[in-house]
């Protein structure tokens, strides 16, 4: 992918990725530390007690985690399925014959188009990571 198509790709992810963390992800790491400080205050627990509360405190944020992380990496294989086309475009109009200039337009102008298509899902991708954080019981 070119170079400048993967920094507008890396930026944008970021940037979501970073709007979830503060908004979300930090929220839950507050409260996890919050629950597992409350276990090892009571005095009452065994250590496998103190060990099952801290493991329950953890399970949010780890479900949230894996939510943000599962997305992430099918928004990147849908990605790469679609520069991977681009590759193939390529590489069957090199071998018709067409010139180098022909091929790279051909390729910066079909992976352009995926970026745009891929950037446009970031949207209903964070709503959607937006809410199943949101329903994830704490």
């Amino acid at each position: 992918m070119a170079e400048a198509q993967q920094t507008r790709v890396q930026k944008a992810v970021e940037d979501m990725v970073q709007s979830l963390e503060r908004d979300h992800i930090r929220v839950m790491q507050g409260r996890m530390f919050r629950c597992s400080a409350e276990c090892c205050e009571n005095p009452g627990y065994s250590m496998n007690q103190v060990h099952q509360c801290i493991e329950r405190c953890h399970t949010p944020l780890a479900k949230a985690q894996g939510l943000v992380t599962s997305e992430l990496e099918q928004f990147q294989d849908r990605l790469t399925r679609c520069t991977m086309h681009c590759n193939d475009k390529a590489k069957d109009l090199f071998d018709s014959g067409a010139k180098e200039p022909a091929v790279r337009a051909m390729m910066d102008k079909c992976v352009g188009s995926c970026v745009d298509d891929h950037l446009n899902l970031l949207p209903s991708m964070t709503h959607k990571l937006k809410e199943s954080l949101n329903s994830i019981p704490q």
